[in-house]
């Protein structure tokens, strides 16, 4: 069984800095299948407000039913939606109240209830289970009955302690897909283990 999961004081500081320290953090959910984990290898930061590729962009107050009402609040809980109408990401959603800043877990390094992943993504390949933030949600059974939910308590999703990971494994690059947020496309928010063959793309990584 995993830890206990990371303090309310771990995700209230700007998402940036929450989205690198995330890096070798293991996320865990638990359900009926039992527990299935992964360590983080890849995050995005979306820094609220002024931020065009994020979603609260120019948003100034939560509104009832909005995706993004949960952002507003304090940092530590679970924002999950859908894209393309068939694919759940789930972010974390950082800072203090009022300032709506989440970080977007992009892949994971499988490690527990691997064989419940590969029933959920119907795939044997580890390496394919959760290189992307979609497939991660589908491996982990992750679905928008989820948003909201406390990360900080231990009941069912949380995020916990995991691998010590050195500076010089840590890459920051510009984010994937945002092109239509502009000059906000090119600002250095993803964070990867360079060296991990779980990322879900290796644009923007050097070679060696």
């Amino acid at each position: 069984m995993a830890s206990g999961p990371l303090t309310r004081a771990f995700y209230t500081k700007d998402a940036v800095s929450v989205a690198r320290v995330l890096l070798g953090k293991k996320l865990v959910h638990l359900d009926d299948l039992g527990e299935t984990s992964g360590i983080i290898v890849e995050t995005e930061a979306y820094a609220g407000r002024g931020d065009a590729a994020c979603h609260s962009y120019k948003r100034q107050c939560p509104s009832e039913g909005h995706r993004t009402d949960v952002m507003f609040g304090a940092g530590g809980y679970a924002y999950v939606y859908l894209i393309y109408g068939m694919y759940y990401c789930f972010n974390v959603v950082t800072n203090v109240p009022g300032e709506p800043e989440a970080v977007l877990v992009r892949a994971l390094e499988p490690r527990s209830g691997i064989s419940s992943m590969q029933k959920r993504r119907k795939t044997q390949d580890v390496r394919k289970l959760c290189n992307g933030p979609g497939k991660l949600c589908a491996a982990l059974g992750i679905t928008r009955a989820h948003y909201g939910f406390d990360l900080c308590d231990a009941s069912a999703l949380f995020i916990t302690d995991g691998d010590a990971v050195s500076e010089s494994r840590i890459l920051a690059t510009p984010r994937i897909n945002v092109v239509y947020a502009g000059e906000a496309a090119l600002l250095p928010y993803r964070f990867v283990l360079r060296d991990s063959e779980f990322l879900s793309t290796r644009r923007y990584i050097p070679v060696t």
